[in-house]
């Protein structure tokens, strides 16, 4: 198939995920009856783009470090396979780069109604897509010295909600800032399941991921804290804000959550780990989409 090396080099499977921050912050602006579809829209493709920057660069950078060279069992990337060289990746990635500008751009011509919003979403922008690339290129990548971590609790989490929610609303609220927290970290949760199935592979490799800092059983750990400090985050402001019993509909996956919480402490190989890693991706999903209806139904 002449397009499959570039179908699973993007990931898109990865892409509904990284689109929860947006999909909760235009909730949260529904919430307050400021909505705009066309913001919500550019917001997307703009928030696609960047993830698929992020996935290309992950593969550049982990292909010229040799990271992933001998994790095929985790990884199948056109990169890796043989498929795609480093010349057609890296022209991929300038292409993306252009299109992410172009989409952020439109957005914030829709979007921004002062200079003072418009600089300051540039310099936002500029930084998301400097943070997709630095992640594995260049001489000190973030991702290899445990900073992963935090770079998706803030642009996955902090940024994407917050600023989602500002563009439709145009102001800003302090309780916000805990919807963002608890979507950010379901989606470090994502990457700490990914961290702990690639623990072996990143420890031959030198990738110091927050794992193989702090080893398996913290990771276990860690990882139990992020979804219970999520789900705190979720009730807080469905408690103190949206005071309606359809805020709680988010809780109605908390067996899911136990049952997943005890498949990570028992989980022995990186082949065990990877159905835990599709696994916490559905969980983060669906709890977002269900605290998404509860902000409207609200």
């Amino acid at each position: 198939m002449k397009y499959y090396p570039w179908m699973i080099s993007l990931r898109l499977k990865t892409l509904p995920l990284s689109l929860c921050s947006i999909v909760v912050g235009n909730a949260l602006a529904y919430w307050q009856y400021q909505f705009n579809f066309w913001i919500m829209l550019l917001a997307i493709i703009t928030a696609s783009l960047l993830q698929i920057l992020s996935n290309l660069a992950n593969d550049y950078g982990d292909a010229i470090k040799g990271t992933d060279k001998l994790n095929l069992t985790a990884h199948a990337r056109g990169i890796q396979l043989g498929l795609i060289t480093l010349k057609q990746l890296k022209i991929a990635l300038q292409i993306n780069i252009i299109l992410c500008v172009f989409a952020g751009i439109s957005l914030l011509t829709l979007a921004c109604n002062t200079l003072y919003e418009l600089y300051g979403f540039i310099v936002l922008g500029l930084l998301s897509i400097i943070a997709a690339i630095t992640y594995t290129v260049g001489k000190k990548p973030y991702g290899y010295i445990g900073l992963g971590d935090l770079s998706v609790l803030i642009f996955f989490g902090l940024i994407g909600v917050i600023g989602s929610y500002y563009l439709q609303t145009k102001t800003l609220s302090f309780f916000i800032i805990f919807p963002a927290l608890g979507c950010g970290l379901l989606s470090v949760a994502v990457l700490n399941i990914n961290n702990l199935r690639d623990l072996e592979s990143d420890k031959k490799n030198h990738k110091r991921t927050l794992i193989v800092l702090i080893g398996k059983k913290l990771g276990q750990i860690y990882h139990l804290i992020l979804l219970i400090a999520a789900l705190f985050c979720f009730s807080l402001f469905a408690y103190h804000t949206l005071q309606s019993i359809w805020a709680w509909l988010f809780m109605l996956i908390s067996p899911l959550f136990i049952k997943h919480i005890f498949a990570v402490f028992r989980f022995k190989t990186a082949k065990d780990a990877t159905p835990l890693l599709l696994q916490m991706v559905k969980l983060a999903l669906l709890t977002n989409l269900l605290y998404c209806s509860g902000i409207m139904l609200s």
